[in-house]
């Protein structure tokens, strides 16, 4: 396809590399980016996307992933967000088998790779978006635009902004998708490589690019816009449409004219062919979802919530206003912006009303370039700038449909390749202008090297929660979510205290906040601070009716200020709100102990252990109970069934050694019981059974022994010191009447 292009490089003083090593240049710095990110934990939406989804395990079936959404809930349930993402659980998948369990360094250094790769492969994306399309006669596509693409390759390599889809794992969603999205745009630019001025190419690759498409839409949902953005790239570049003259030529009814040579070029069946295809792809899509949008609450997009239309438009156009300025000044980054982080916009009044104006203002500014500069090269430039940067981020502008956020910094992965196209193109009329070059190479470079150190800085930030969670505070200090994330880790690690701060300070910030609520009252109640755990949890559930976990903490408090009929009813409550409530069955069983309803106990942890066959606590209550009420048949079987399903549970063992002993069955008793010591060898009460066991069998060395390790280890150890002195004294006559 021959065609004469201005040339971007010849205005500006730049690196003018083979593409070999441009490319190697542009894996290596996107590489130092973010290499420190590979050894960092699971962190944030990691836990639900990947620790507690079933769908990587082996047991299920691979068909599951089919018909469940990213997180591992049926698409079905109203619960569920309907992201639809089998592509990218199927990648973690394969990750969570390599590893043989959820080792989080595999699946940090995919995402690594995967950024290396889509930052290499931008270098032939942008040589094609800034310098055209134009082929060999032998079929090699040339590179028109060495020096520009290199750059906005770098620029998009060294985007602080794409950290988060890099070092946080659920990024891969972002990552695949852009990589399918990149792929299905080259493979589109192959359909013209025997092309003579449009009107020859090939319906293969044009099939491919749509199935790569969709392939790219399977990972996320903003693949789907790339077949938009093949067709304006068919329209602007291969068919050289000015758009202007067109709708100028719709609007005089020249539609015959114009649609004839659009026919004669194949510009038409081509975009009735990325049509008809997208829209198969969409309502496939649309029928597996089960035709329902996805529920989403105030808290995670207050402004589609607002009753005024005024309000709802007005605050979404201030946050793609906060979206372009992350493209400009990717300083201020959080893992979420949500509850309170952005307050809503409500009148004209507020001064944050010059973001959008200046938004607005530039965007008309560049469409009117776009479409009326007499450059034909530039409106084209231009237009796929705009195309690029605003056609990729419709699925997350709230335009279409509610999503799930206020701002989200994964969705500008795609976007930022816009941001590149115009960033390189102004760096280029610039260096036309300027009198210096150099002064401005320097400038650029100073940029990205200043990106880079951000980079590396924002992707340690990312190592840890506890990192990522500080580093909001000072960027939103008014997110309830961020206080409450930094309490919940530091309630993970111990510190209490400190947690109930946060926590306290995210009610504060949201007098909703049911979870921080929860958390706050779980706290206080084992602070026994049980009066102000109980209000706490009281209007948790009085906020939320079906928040079953509040419901079963207000039940153990109430159980613990001994108000037994109220706390049997919030467990119940709990149940009815939560069938599957394997803790719950398991705390309503200690009630019914308490209340000596000991077959209503039994009943109870018999439910929590058929719900969750792992759940020791429940096993454990059962052998114990029937122990005291001298059912020691039916405790050692439920101890042997147990342990047939928790094999290396020493508790268990612990327990069911005591059953054994109660039996005179003394030999296995003892091999449980040394088996609980291998596996908690400072556990004082397993010497000490273990003791008294040596003692009823009459191997009195063994007893001391262990009756001496028992009171070294826990010298306060209820019953032990008296059983020791027994002992004692058994031997001490021993010994006289052997003496005698």
């Amino acid at each position: 396809m021959a065609q004469t292009e201005p040339n971007l490089d010849h205005d500006i003083s730049w690196f003018l590399l083979p593409s070999c090593w441009a490319k190697t240049v542009v894996a290596l710095i996107s590489f130092l980016c973010f290499a420190n990110s590979y050894d960092g934990d699971f962190v944030f939406d990691d836990s639900e996307a990947i620790i507690n989804n079933k769908d990587l395990r082996a047991e299920t079936p691979l068909g599951d992933l089919w018909h469940h959404d990213f997180w591992g809930s049926k698409l079905s349930s109203n619960t569920s967000h309907k992201s639809y993402r089998p592509l990218t659980v199927l990648t973690f998948r394969i990750n969570y088998l390599f590893a043989g369990g959820f080792y989080p360094v595999g699946f940090h250094v995919i995402n690594i790779i995967l950024h290396c790769t889509i930052s290499v492969l931008m270098v032939d994306v942008f040589s094609i978006l800034l310098g055209g399309l134009q082929f060999t006669n032998k079929g090699r596509r040339l590179n028109l635009a060495p020096k520009t693409s290199l750059l906005a390759a770098l620029l998009f390599a060294v985007h602080p902004v794409h950290t988060e889809c890099v070092a946080g794992i659920v990024g891969r969603a972002d990552l695949l998708c852009a990589l399918f999205f990149l792929l299905s745009f080259l493979g589109y630019c192959k359909a013209f490589r025997e092309n003579k001025e449009g009107h020859n190419f090939s319906v293969f690759w044009v099939l491919v690019s749509v199935l790569l498409g969709a392939i790219a839409m399977l990972c996320k949902e903003q693949g789907i816009t790339i077949l938009g953005l093949n067709a304006v790239f068919d329209a602007l570049v291969i068919n050289k449409l000015n758009i202007l003259e067109f709708i100028q030529k719709l609007l005089r009814k020249d539609k015959l004219l114009e649609s004839a040579g659009l026919l004669r070029k194949g510009l038409l069946f081509r975009i009735t062919l990325l049509m008809s295809g997208g829209a198969s792809i969409l309502y496939i899509r649309w029928r597996i979802m089960g035709t329902g949008p996805p529920a989403f609450t105030e808290v995670d997009n207050p402004a589609s919530f607002a009753d005024s239309l005024f309000v709802r438009a007005i605050n979404y156009n201030y946050y793609y206003s906060l979206n372009a300025w992350l493209l400009l000044c990717p300083w201020w980054l959080c893992f979420d912006w949500s509850m309170g982080c952005i307050p809503l916009i409500k009148s004209v009044s507020d001064w944050r009303i010059i973001a959008l104006a200046a938004l607005w203002f530039c965007l008309i500014g560049l469409i009117c370039q776009a479409l009326c500069s007499e450059d034909s090269y530039k409106r084209r430039i231009l237009t796929l700038g705009l195309g690029f940067l605003i056609i990729p981020f419709l699925p997350a502008s709230n335009l279409f449909f509610r999503v799930g956020f206020v701002v989200a910094e994964r969705v500008i992965y795609l976007p930022s390749i816009g941001y590149c196209i115009l960033f390189t193109y102004g760096f280029s009329l610039l260096s036309k202008q300027a009198k210096k070059k150099k002064i401005l190479a320097v400038a650029v470079v100073g940029i990205l090297l200043m990106n880079i150190m951000r980079c590396a800085l924002r992707s340690s930030q990312w190592r840890s929660e506890e990192q990522l969670f500080r580093s909001a505070l000072s960027v939103c200090p008014l997110n309830a979510k961020v206080h409450y994330n930094v309490g919940k880790n530091l309630a993970d690690k111990g510190n209490q205290s400190a947690a109930i701060k946060y926590y306290r300070e995210a009610v504060r910030l949201n007098p909703k906040y049911v979870h921080a609520m929860n958390n706050l009252g779980n706290i206080l109640k084992e602070r026994n601070e049980l009066q102000e755990a109980e209000e706490l949890l009281s209007l948790a559930v009085q906020i939320q009716p079906d928040f079953a976990a509040a419901w079963m903490n207000l039940g153990i408090v109430q159980n613990s200020l001994r108000r037994f009929e109220e706390a049997e009813q919030s467990y119940w409550t709990a149940i009815k709100h939560r069938k599957k409530y394997p803790d719950c069955y398991y705390n309503l069983g200690r009630l019914y102990a308490d209340l000596n309803r000991h077959i209503d106990a039994l009943n109870a942890w018999r439910n929590a252990t058929v719900l969750k066959p792992e759940h020791s606590l429940a096993w454990n209550n059962m052998i114990i109970l029937l122990d005291n009420t001298g059912n020691l048949a039916q405790a050692e079987a439920v101890g042997r069934e147990a342990l047939e399903l928790i094999p290396n549970d020493h508790s268990l063992m612990f327990s069911l050694a005591n059953v054994l002993g109660k039996s005179q069955k003394y030999k296995e008793s003892e091999a449980l019981f040394l088996k609980a010591i291998k596996a908690n060898p400072n556990a004082a009460s397993y010497h000490g059974n273990l003791a008294v066991l040596y003692h009823r069998w009459g191997n009195l060395d063994l007893a001391k022994k262990h009756y001496e390790v028992s009171l070294k280890l826990d010298p306060m150890a209820p019953g032990t010191k008296e059983n020791y002195n027994l002992l004692r004294r058994k031997l001490e006559q021993l010994q006289r009447k052997g003496g005698a």
